[in-house]
């Protein structure tokens, strides 16, 4: 740990440091090609959209030794050929869904599945949706999406400006792709927790995007004042500064979303936690990385098109070369040597001479202070 302290405070004093920005043409080509997969799995698998959003019924059994495959079969046949999804739950339970069913239909297939499953009919909780409500589920969710772009969009264009809104944005919709394409890719079922994922992840995307947006403009304060570094340069600092702290609490954050999807999910069989934390768990991963590779980068690119950029580029360029310039001929001269009597220029009578020389002759033509 106190290595990892002594790692944060170099790269926060900028002795050590990683070129993101340098090499964001690799981070935008990695991120693009993530997002076309995303976009493809979107496109052939599409989203296994829930009960809520399709519309039909879903079942709740008490504890019983029939599996997940067996149940599906049972309910595919009694519901006359209708899709249905089986999830084991806790003590043995199961939740199918079945889509496309009606009020009437229900409780036929409620009766055949006591049959199938050799439990009282009465034991099974039967809930009906209808497809109009899980289009008002979706559409709400979209105009909570639009509103929450809004706001960030607005709120980051007056606390800082408009590049880092654009910037910013631009990296929540790469999350948002990312995550629902993963979601179309591992074929998890889209259910109202699923949105509730989605939309809380956005504000975590944004924590790390905000926290390296405020160093950058600390840092970039009277930039153009000076000819030390380019926008880019600071911004590649202000990266390194924060970075540990970027990791440590996307890392923190992961490890009970982790113990959501993978214990939760995967042992306990609990079908709402794994659309929450799939979610949450895709959804941090990619706002840590676009935070880093792609908002803050993306800044750099429109700041170094402005013209008072452009000239402090040059500015700094120029100095450098000039630097540069001098260190070599610094090298190639030869190095200065005591200069004596016959150093001196007799057509004026001045001489030129050396430190040595100059201290050797700095009491000539004054008394001595000593007694003859």
């Amino acid at each position: 740990m106190s290595k990892l302290g002594n790692i944060g405070a170099r790269l926060y004093r900028g002795e050590v440091g990683y070129d993101f920005i340098g090499k964001r043409k690799i981070w935008y080509g990695v991120s693009i090609l993530i997002t076309i997969t995303a976009i493809v799995g979107l496109a052939v698998s599409g989203l296994n959209k829930g009960i809520e959003f399709s519309g039909g019924a879903v079942f709740t059994t008490p504890k019983t030794s029939v599996s997940v495959t067996q149940a599906e079969h049972m309910a595919e046949s009694v519901s006359g050929g209708h899709q249905a999804v089986v999830q084991k739950l806790g003590g043995g339970a199961l939740r199918i869904q079945i889509s496309d069913l009606d009020t009437k239909q229900s409780v036929p297939v409620q009766e055949k599945l006591a049959e199938e499953l050799k439990v009282p009919a009465k034991d099974i909780n039967t809930q009906l949706v209808g497809p109009s409500w899980g289009e008002q589920i979706a559409d709400k969710a979209w105009q909570g999406l639009a509103v929450f772009m809004l706001l960030v969009v607005l709120y980051l264009a007056v606390a800082f400006e408009w590049r880092m809104a654009l910037a910013a944005l631009i990296a929540l919709i790469h999350d948002i792709t990312i995550t629902v394409g993963i979601y179309a890719l591992v074929g998890f079922e889209v259910s109202p927790g699923t949105v509730i994922g989605l939309l809380t992840i956005l504000g975590y995307s944004l924590y790390d995007t905000v926290v390296v947006f405020d160093s950058l403009k600390e840092a970039s304060k009277d930039l153009t004042k000076q000819t030390r570094f380019t926008y880019s340069e600071v911004a590649n600092r202000s990266i390194n500064s924060t970075l540990v702290r970027s990791i440590n609490t996307t890392v923190v954050a992961l490890l009970p979303v982790a113990g959501l999807l993978f214990v939760g999910g995967g042992v306990l069989g609990a079908g709402m936690l794994n659309d929450i934390s799939l979610a949450l768990f895709v959804g941090l991963a990619a706002g840590a990385y676009s935070s880093i590779f792609i908002a803050t980068p993306l800044v750099a690119d429109f700041k170094e098109r402005e013209p008072q950029m452009k000239a402090l580029a040059k500015r700094v360029l120029a100095k450098r070369a000039a630097a540069a310039a001098k260190g070599a001929a610094q090298e190639e001269s030869p190095e200065a040597v005591p200069v004596g009597a016959d150093d001196v220029d007799a057509g004026d009578g001045a001489a030129v001479v050396g430190p040595r020389a100059a201290s050797r002759n700095r009491g000539r033509g004054r008394p001595s202070g000593k007694r003859r």
